[in-house]
């Protein structure tokens, strides 16, 4: 019988506080392993990945309305109804503002409004030198990340299970919404990159809520913990105390920037205080996840 396939997401409280340098590390160090970006509002592990794109494929979201001027008899019920303001004077509709509530839809007495599918974004099955990668990007003011999120998890473990591969690598979004809840949903295993600040720790303590929601065995890492040790003692207390375990402490380190701007993962780019200590948390990592 095929062993499961284990999943780990990397997330943040707060966006910039290293989620992707260490998910880039990780799928270096990482082997039989298939890699997923989860951030599809602004993604950024291609950068350091640098992804070749096999496939590309369409995302829709949420049905949008459109008027058929040829059917339409400018009887203004549309106009009234719609509470987006979605629906010029003359009768068509900017798919920017329509929520595809279908109220207009409802009071059109020529049924000359029709919902249409709507391209939100788009997402991508690529090859990088470090294994298989799927990954997406939102359009522009564009809803259903969550939704997208699960296509994109879907796929991932359908090419994990399809090769052979033990583990999907998740770098996911910031913060505690939709997006986050779809990264967390059914997923065994994560890890959250805290700062040692004050907001850092109010961050956690929501996120700490959702791992305990979703029964995740959740590990902390914090970043630049060198910054305020004070602090940094404090956040992992607080861990300990909500079932969350500490597995390291990376130091703040000028070569982590040197790397990205780069656009390399920071274990390749060179031998640094930052790499070692990335090292050593992927290798508790293994032991914890038993892989």
């Amino acid at each position: 019988m095929t062993a499961a396939v284990k999943e780990l997401t990397i997330l943040s409280g707060k966006g910039g506080t290293g989620k992707t340098t260490l998910a880039g590390a990780f799928a270096v160090l990482a082997e039989r392993k298939v890699i997923a970006d989860l951030d599809v509002d602004a993604p950024d592990l291609h950068i350091i990945l640098q992804p070749k794109i096999l496939q590309e494929k369409e995302f829709y979201g949420m049905e949008k309305a459109r008027i058929e001027l040829d059917e339409c008899i400018s009887c203004g019920l549309c106009l009234e109804t719609c509470r987006f303001d979605a629906i010029s004077p003359n009768y068509v509709v900017d798919e920017n503002f329509c929520e595809g509530c279908r109220a207009c839809t409802f009071v059109c007495p020529t049924n000359a409004i029709k919902m249409v599918k709507h391209v939100a974004g788009r997402w991508f099955i690529s090859e990088t030198r470090y294994g298989p990668m799927v990954h997406g990007q939102l359009g522009v003011a564009e809803e259903n990340s969550g939704k997208l999120v699960t296509v994109i998890r879907t796929q991932a473990k359908f090419t994990a299970q399809k090769e052979g591969y033990p583990l999907i690598l998740l770098d996911g979004p910031p913060g505690i919404g939709c997006p986050v809840i779809s990264s967390l949903t059914g997923v065994k295993y994560a890890l959250v990159v805290a700062e040692p600040t004050q907001s850092g720790m109010h961050d956690l303590g929501r996120l700490f809520d959702l791992f305990e929601h979703f029964d995740v065995q959740a590990y902390l890492v914090v970043n630049k913990y060198d910054l305020n040790p004070e602090v940094t003692a404090e956040i992992e207390r607080f861990a300990y105390d909500r079932g969350v375990r500490p597995v390291g402490r990376i130091p703040f380190d000028e070569a982590v920037v040197e790397a990205l701007v780069n656009a390399k993962p920071v274990i390749e780019y060179c031998d640094c205080p930052a790499g070692e200590a990335i090292k050593k948390i992927w290798e508790r990592m293994v032991e914890e996840m038993e892989l």
